[in-house]
């Protein structure tokens, strides 16, 4: 189901240096603000909870899912050089479960490690805030890599559908609209942080069993469904 040369061809087209710069920039923003805040306001976990929540959590992570998951594969349909990965005797499950892990290893990279130095910088991990979001992050970077992953797939226009669940369905109906927040990815990895810190400070609107279940769920159909989808592209390539 993994195929090395997939990947480093994969790993090679997102790690471009135009590519890792937009990677890296939010990431060194976030450890900016973590510096900023902590000199500004000393060590407080809600001040901490804010920024992973509010900026790292909702914003960088679901961006960066977006830049990579798409990334993944969009680039390859829309110029046509995915003909060549179709052309090898490679079943096509195995194009997109090889795309997911890189993406997935991408994303977590870029989120994960960053967010768990801010944590640090905030308030040195205090009631186990830095290491909760850190898991919340690599939760939500599978189901995100795997979700905007299929939009690469069957979309030219994935990175702007992408942006609009991250930016506008999650952070912006999901802050307005409680029943929207059930089927946010950001919540669900939330839920798994709750968990991590115990306490009150880090909160979500989904239980852990149901958040589970989900996160599950959306990994596991759209890695599925994509596979379906570059089948049938190769079918209509081929007629």
């Amino acid at each position: 189901m993994y195929d090395p040369t997939v990947a480093r061809l994969t790993y090679r087209a997102l790690l471009g240096r135009r590519r890792a710069l937009i990677l890296g920039a939010l990431p060194l923003l976030l450890i900016v603000i973590a510096v900023v805040v902590r000199a500004l306001t000393g060590a407080d976990d809600q001040t901490a909870v804010n920024v992973l929540g509010g900026f790292a959590l909702a914003t960088m992570v679901p961006i960066i899912g977006v830049i990579a998951g798409t990334g993944a594969i969009g680039p390859e349909i829309d110029d046509g050089s995915v003909v060549y990965l179709l052309s090898k005797p490679l079943k096509r499950p195995t194009i997109i479960f090889t795309k997911l892990i890189v993406a997935v290893a991408v994303t977590m990279v870029f989120s994960a490690v960053p967010t768990l130095i801010a944590g640090l910088i905030l308030n040195g991990n205090g009631q186990q805030i830095a290491v909760a979001y850190t898991v919340a992050a690599l939760v939500a970077s599978i189901a995100y890599a795997a979700l905007f992953l299929l939009l690469g797939t069957v979309s030219r226009h994935a990175v702007v559908f992408g942006l609009v669940y991250a930016l506008v369905w999650e952070a912006l109906f999901g802050s307005l609209v409680p029943g929207a927040r059930t089927l946010s990815i950001q919540q669900w990895a939330l839920a798994v942080a709750h968990k991590v810190a115990g306490g009150e400070l880090v909160t979500s609107d989904v239980g852990l069993t149901t958040a589970t279940v989900l996160l599950v769920l959306v990994t596991v159909l759209a890695t599925w469904y994509a596979g379906q989808k570059l089948r049938s592209l190769t079918l209509a390539g081929e007629e």
